[in-house]
């Protein structure tokens, strides 16, 4: 099975390269953040017309998160449980930002767009955090119930857990992504028992998933590696390969991330 995610930054905007891309690498399910609408508004009849089934979560024009799957597509779950509403108080609601379901052989795979945090003195930024112990304390439930789970959470993480994992530290001095708390809670997912099955096969420095529109900064190679396909031990021990299609980033209407692909023998 071949599994892929993508921060699409509008599905409406690039179907067409959603389309190709599968085609291309024959992707059997793919996992999209940012889709930027809701579900009424996407115009589904290619996808289902090339076999996919397509769940898809989105309450507006901001965030959104979907699955594409040619190897069935069930029990989809729309929200993290406990995960805190934005904004935190009694104004708020649960975003769009996570998408469950359970593809090919019993694999669980979740679609997940993590808050931003803007910025480190904006509320954006513990609410940040307090999605990601959310999501944490979902990935031990899982394995807490079957240590032989096959879960996959997957999506754009919004940080970058290792110093080469952005092009220049420096440059990133008191802004998010970067910070120790957040690192330390896409850590303590990890250390729950999901491990990036990415990063052995292609380790930095170097090696980025995102590169900002603004500053040229895709072709003076300032990136940042933010998206990640982390593994229950049963996902990592099925690993057979993996690749970031960097030429999705090229050309005209591309999004500002790239896909992550993985191949699992399950």
């Amino acid at each position: 099975m071949r599994i892929a995610t993508w921060n699409i930054n509008s599905l409406r905007a690039r179907m067409d390269r959603v389309l190709a891309f599968l085609e291309r690498h024959e992707v059997d399910v793919l996992a999209l953040q940012e889709i930027k609408a809701k579900p009424a508004q996407l115009d589904l009849t290619a996808l289902e017309a090339a076999g996919y089934e397509v769940a898809a979560h989105g309450l507006n024009q901001w965030n959104g998160v979907a699955l594409i799957s040619r190897v069935g597509l069930s029990d989809v779950r729309t929200e993290l449980p406990a995960v805190p509403t934005w904004p935190e108080d009694e104004t708020g609601v649960v975003e769009a930002r996570a998408l469950g379901g359970i593809v090919g052989d019993g694999l669980r795979i979740w679609s997940l767009y993590v808050p931003n945090g803007r910025e480190l003195e904006h509320p954006h930024y513990p609410y940040k955090l307090r999605w990601l112990e959310a999501l944490r304390a979902e990935g031990a439930r899982e394995l807490a119930g079957d240590a032989a789970a096959k879960v996959a959470l997957v999506g754009d993480f919004n940080v970058a857990p290792q110093d080469d994992d952005v092009w220049d530290m420096d440059f990133f001095e008191g802004k998010t992504h970067v910070t120790e708390p957040e690192r330390a809670a896409f850590r303590a997912v990890v250390d729950e028992g999901f491990a990036d099955v990415v990063r052995p096969e292609h380790p930095g420095p170097g090696v980025y998933t995102y590169w900002d529109y603004q500053a040229l900064r895709f072709p003076k190679k300032e990136g940042m590696r933010i998206d990640f396909v982390l593994g229950s031990p049963a996902v990592q021990k099925a690993v057979t390969g993996s690749f970031i299609d960097r030429e999705e980033r090229k050309g005209k209407g591309a999004s500002d991330h790239a896909p992550v692909v993985v191949d699992l023998e399950l």
